[in-house]
C-alpha cells in the first residue's frame, strides 16, 4: 500500500507539485488555511518527488521558501493594515483552532525569534506574521526573520521528505521490515518531534 502511495505521489507532475510547494505555505497565514492543511504537507511531497528524480531537490526549497515568505508577507500586512480585527473575521470553525494569547506571548517575548519558532508549529505559523504586524513589529526586522525562518523551515521539510523515501525504500528492501511497522515508527519519531517542538515553543 505505502509503495502504490508513493508511486503516485512520484508520479505527479514536477510543474503541479512545485505549485503545490508554493501555494499551500503562502496561503497559511495568509488566509488561516494551515490551521486546517499544513504547507509543510506539500513540502514533504516535494521532497519525496525530488527523490524519485521527477524534481531537483534547490527547486522545491526554492518554492517553499518563496511559498512561505510571500504568505507570511501577506499575514504581516494584514495585521498592519487591518489589526485585531483580521482575526475576528476568520470563520468560526478556524477561530476555535486559534491559540491567539500564545502567540502574544511569543511575539512579546522572543520578538523577532517567534517568527522563527513559529514556523516550526502550524497553529503559530498561521498566526504569528497576523500577530507581528498588528504588534507594531519593524518591517525590515519581521522581513529578515521571515527569510531566514522560511528558508530554514523549507530546507529541513524537503529534505525530511528526501531522506524519508530513501529510508523507506532502503528499510523495506535490505531490512524486511513490514509496511505497517515501518508507519508506526515514522509515525512515532514525528510525532516525538512535534510534540519537543510545541513544548519549546511554549516556554
Amino acid at each position: 500500500m505505502v509503495d502504490k502511495v508513493v508511486e503516485a505521489l512520484v508520479g505527479l507532475p514536477p510543474v503541479l507539485v512545485l505549485t503545490l510547494v508554493v501555494v499551500l505555505p503562502a496561503l497559511e497565514s495568509s488566509t488561516l488555511l494551515g490551521l486546517v492543511v499544513p504547507g509543510e504537507t506539500a513540502i514533504l511531497i516535494g521532497g519525496l518527488v525530488a527523490h524519485g528524480g521527477a524534481l531537483p531537490l534547490w527547486a522545491v526549497v526554492a518554492a517553499g521558501t518563496v511559498g512561505a515568505c510571500l504568505g507570511d508577507q501577506a499575514g504581516y500586512a494584514l495585521g498592519r493594515r487591518y489589526g485585531p480585527s483580521v482575526l475576528a473575521r476568520a470563520p468560526r470553525v478556524l477561530r476555535r483552532r486559534l491559540d491567539l494569547a500564545r502567540a502574544r506571548r511569543l511575539v512579546a517575548r522572543r520578538g523577532a525569534w517567534a517568527v522563527l519558532i513559529g514556523r516550526w508549529v502550524a497553529v503559530l505559523r498561521a498566526v504569528v506574521p497576523l500577530i507581528a504586524g498588528t504588534g507594531g513589529m519593524r518591517w525590515p526586522v519581521f522581513l529578515r526573520a521571515n527569510l531566514a525562518g522560511g528558508l530554514v523551515w523549507a530546507t529541513a521539510v524537503a529534505v525530511l521528505g528526501y531522506l524519508g523515501a530513501a529510508s523507506y525504500r532502503y528499510l523495506e528492501r535490505e531490512l524486511g521490515i513490514g509496511e505497517w511497522v515501518l508507519l508506526a515508527l515514522i509515525g512515532a519519531v514525528v510525532a516525538l518531534r512535534i510534540w519537543r517542538i510545541r513544548r519549546k515553543a511554549a516556554h
